[in-house]
């Protein structure tokens, strides 16, 4: 019983390590987007901006070869050789981006990008390094370093921010800057903070660890780009496709939907915490894992519908932090929503694929939302205009929890609840109904918002009853 409570207690203790230090670097990375709705001026600014973003996110994992899911995972291998596993990261990211200068010419081919093209370059190599020395730490259970990194990381953003595009008015150029600049500052830290170095012995490479390494992590290549197509592919269809629709631009239309991801952030952000900490739970708790699984999704789901009903209530008076032209930004904000919940609810079943070293489940289930969603994107854009990727993204990402929920059942049964599942996506559905279709919204989103916080009461409360107690302990601990 003791070994079995000690689980949930490592869980919680590591949860609140993240969110407690991480708390003023989400919570400053929260507002940066208003920000930059001041700071790029235009809708139209904004667009490029995200859609480069975007690029460099596609061309990450084919420059790294998906290392980064390898480092973590072998470097948690107690019997394996850090070094080698350190050192076969940074050679697989060197090699990747000599591939990627080759890859020139059709880099150029994306949209903005030749214009772009060193900023882009620079961006994927600092993010790839970054990565890998975060991950490689984070393997070797150094939690407190990673939380501090990640306020160092979003200070450092907002700083480069503040230099490149409130002071020098670069623009999309900048923007990138700002952003490789604050990859490579946190490179930096945490290569010489983490002691990095002493792992970095070039006759450590294992070509037979190398091997392993590869042959787990190059299914997640794409899977990340299934992945990316869910997430990030509506941008380019809209671009491409909404050109003058409404008299606006197609960048216009991007710069709208990109400000709409700044609500449903909270969930990315706050399931960003919990998986850090619970990756590292899922590999090295091995007893009773499928009632451990079990209970830790139940709480995890109640904890992200309340947030989704919360944020969809929220969604019309928060985008009044936005310059007025961003304001009918709120309209991508509901779908959004549920799209970062699937996106969290996956990462969770992901962790199954990772504990059991089957990335290749990871890959099959991306890819079958991956491909459904570029088919209702370019359907549901044709019915609904720049509205229709958002719905298309959140079935993409629907069918692939459904996938993972199947397919891990030969591996590790989790309890999913499937008719409290329902009630809740029946609630919050009836919910974005509300708000999107009547005028009079007010009551009726209040009322069902409220609906869905009582159903999942109980296992928030229970939630909130560990972190209290932990937190009681941890204090009564000090004292002592």
């Amino acid at each position: 019983m003791a070994s079995s409570q000690k689980k949930y207690s490592t869980l919680v203790s590591n949860t609140l390590l993240f969110a407690i230090s991480n708390f003023s670097s989400k919570l400053l990375s929260f507002f940066i987007r208003p920000y930059l709705s001041y700071a790029l001026d235009t809708p139209d600014i904004m667009g490029v901006s995200s859609l480069l973003q975007q690029a460099t996110n596609l061309l990450i994992p084919v420059v790294s070869l998906g290392v980064a899911y390898a480092v973590i995972r072998f470097g948690l291998d107690k019997e394996v050789n850090k070094s080698s596993v350190f050192v076969n990261g940074g050679a697989t990211i060197g090699m990747g981006f000599l591939l990627l200068l080759v890859a020139m010419p059709l880099v150029r081919l994306i949209p903005n990008a030749a214009e772009y093209l060193p900023f882009l370059y620079l961006c994927v190599l600092a993010s790839c390094l970054r990565t890998l020395c975060t991950q490689f730490i984070r393997s070797r259970m150094l939690n407190r370093l990673v939380a501090l990194d990640g306020v160092l990381t979003t200070g450092a953003l907002l700083a480069y921010y503040l230099i490149f595009l409130s002071w020098l008015k670069l623009g999309a150029a900048g923007f990138l800057l700002a952003n490789a600049c604050a990859d490579l500052t946190s490179m930096v830290f945490v290569f010489f903070a983490g002691k990095c170095y002493e792992f970095c012995h070039p006759k450590a490479f294992d070509k037979k660890l190398w091997r392993d390494m590869l042959r787990y992590c190059l299914p997640m290549i794409p899977a990340a780009i299934s992945f990316w197509i869910i997430n990030a592919s509506d941008m380019f269809f809209v671009q491409a496709m909404c050109e003058d629709y409404g008299g606006r631009s197609g960048n216009y239309w991007v710069g709208l939907l990109s400000a709409g991801y700044f609500l449903p952030q909270v969930i990315t952000i706050l399931g960003s915490i919990f998986y850090e900490a619970w990756q590292l739970s899922a590999v090295t708790e091995e007893q009773d894992r499928e009632v451990f699984f079990s209970k830790i999704f139940r709480i995890y789901a109640s904890v992200l519908f309340c947030c989704v009903a919360g944020i969809i209530w929220l969604c019309r008076p928060m985008m009044h932090l936005f310059k007025a032209e961003y304001y009918d930004g709120w309209t991508f904000v509901p779908f959004l929503t549920l799209c970062s919940m699937c996106t969290c609810l996956n990462q969770f079943l992901n962790s199954i694929y990772v504990v059991y070293k089957r990335s290749t489940g990871s890959l099959v289930t991306m890819l079958s939302g991956a491909v459904l969603n570029l088919i209702l994107n370019y359907c549901f854009i044709r019915l609904w205009g720049p509205w229709g990727v958002t719905p298309a993204s959140f079935l993409g990402l629907l069918l692939v929890f459904l996938l993972r929920a199947y397919s891990t059942r030969g591996l590790l049964e989790v309890d999913f609840h499937p008719g409290w599942l329902l009630l809740n996506l029946g609630l919050v559905v009836a919910e974005i109904f509300c708000i999107m279709r009547l005028e009079s919204w007010v009551l009726p989103v209040t009322a069902l918002t409220a609906i869905v916080c009582a159903i999942n009461f109980r296992e928030i409360f229970s939630m909130l009853n560990k972190l209290v107690g932990k937190f009681l302990h941890r204090k009564k601990g000090d004292i002592v």
